[in-house]
């Protein structure tokens, strides 16, 4: 039986990601897929009066491929991708495979003669082609987020199918802020860096060319980067997987790299070309769906209340000039459960422990954008309490001082609000979502417990 979600995808993918219009040509590059999400995908496509055009991989045979490659051979295969791909308007790829480690047996070598190769493919894809890539949810990608292979499923297409378009307005918000600034600080556990992202765009990213999506990204001026950082989320890159990698910049450079017993194979990738040793990209993670790591990095770079930088090729759309055959984005999140850590623009404190702080609240007042926030109010640190009690702790420094949250978001200039029960959220819901403006709606626990009791 089909399973009604795989329509859902393919319906997301030709329509909102890429916007297919008839007479277009379409690459579907598909990997380790079940064949109906390619036939819904096929037919999403002719739907649209477009033409697909099928390219089906199997990861092993890649892997086999990629460990005999030789120059001669991917130049080859390089000529004749490239060819396909300037025939083509529109990109989709859903990749998939049982082992995410199926790459880290093939040689360094092998896999950088593989990329120089077929580099100018991507480079056409991503600059003359409306494109989309995303993973398929396997076993595999369940295993590495400590999920059940169900409940990794339920969260895959919750998060691809989510309504990105109701994003938008704050990602353009907080895109406009980043456009304005000249320089960025970032501190934090082993991180103290600063670079410069004068005169470059910031993109909001809400679904078009990645599923899921959720980010925000520029590109720091290519000689500005300074300092020292550490990235705490798992990385999986080339098929090796990293933990706790460690950079020092020195004006735009990575000087030194390290990654525990993987340093090595760390700094082969980084000397793939003298690019991959200096940054292409930096980006606001701001899914709110995603807030923990899967070492994936599709996943990963979209988090909540994280933040990425890439050595490597930077994006054409925000380019600072940095050409290389690698782009390897490394996250870090800046939650406080993960260690906190501060991002100021322009010496202004932008974002707090993965929070944006009041300020930008004032923001979103000023640009009438209509973003709704949900506050939980316990008066104290609940989750903290809770635990100290139940072990017998006595509970001091939990039952804080609680500010009067209504007032100082009226003071900004917001809808403010307090709720305590079901049928009055649902109103505040449904005014907050036709209004023009923040709406901030506080819903007092004990209250709303109190109710939850009758």
């Amino acid at each position: 039986m089909r399973d009604p979600r795989f329509q859902a995808l393919a319906a997301q993918l030709a329509g909102y990601s890429t916007a297919l219009r008839p007479g277009d040509r379409v690459l579907l590059e598909l990997t380790d897929i079940p064949e109906e999400m390619g036939i819904a995908l096929i037919r999403e496509v002719r739907k649209a009066g477009a033409m697909p055009f099928l390219r089906l991989n199997q990861s092993r045979l890649n892997r086999e491929m990629l460990s005999g490659a030789t120059e001669e051979q991917y130049g080859i295969i390089g000529r004749h991708r490239l060819a396909e791909m300037e025939d083509m308007d529109a990109y989709i790829e859903i990749r998939g495979g049982g082992n995410a480690f199926e790459l880290s047996s093939v040689p360094q070598e092998n896999m950088a003669a593989a990329m120089k190769a077929l580099n100018p493919v991507s480079q056409r894809r991503i600059r003359h082609t409306r494109w989309c890539g995303l993973r398929w949810p396997s076993g595999g990608m369940a295993q590495q987020a400590s999920m059940s292979t169900e409940e990794f499923e339920d969260f895959y297409f919750r998060t691809c199918l989510m309504d990105y378009a109701a994003l938008r307005p704050a990602m353009r918000k907080l895109a406009a802020m980043m456009e304005k600034a000249e320089y960025v600080k970032i501190t934090g556990p082993g991180t103290d860096i600063s670079f410069s992202i004068k005169g470059l765009p910031a993109i909001p990213c809400a679904g078009e060319c990645n599923l899921p999506d959720g980010e925000v990204f520029t590109a720091p001026v290519i000689d500005s980067a300074n300092g020292h950082i550490s990235f705490n989320t798992p990385s999986l890159f080339q098929g090796i997987p990293f933990d706790n990698i460690r950079l020092t910049l020195k004006n735009g450079l990575v000087v030194h790299a390290e990654a525990g017993d993987k340093t090595g194979e760390l700094n082969a990738i980084l000397d793939t070309d003298p690019g991959a040793r200096r940054l292409g990209e930096f980006a606001f993670g701001v899914n709110p769906a995603i807030t923990r790591p899967m070492r994936n990095i599709l996943f990963d770079e979209k988090i909540s209340g994280s933040f990425h930088l890439t050595p490597g090729q930077a994006y054409h759309v925000a380019d600072n000039g940095n050409q290389s055959r690698i782009h390897w984005d490394m996250v870090c999140i800046q939650t406080k459960a993960a260690g906190g850590g501060d991002i100021y623009l322009d010496g202004k404190l932008v974002r707090r422990n993965g929070l944006f702080t009041l300020p930008e609240l004032a923001s979103a007042v000023e640009a009438r954008t209509p973003v709704i926030v949900l506050l939980w109010n316990n008066q104290g640190y609940e989750e903290i309490k809770k635990y100290m009690v139940n072990r017998d702790i006595e509970p001091v420094g939990v039952d804080i001082y609680t500010p009067d949250f209504i007032g100082v978001a009226r003071a900004l200039g917001c809808t403010a609000l307090a709720v305590d029960g079901e049928a009055q959220l649902r109103v505040a819901l449904a005014s907050a979502a036709d209004r023009q403006g923040p709406t901030v709606i506080e819903i007092d626990e004990h209250l709303w417990q109190q109710a939850l009791a009758l």
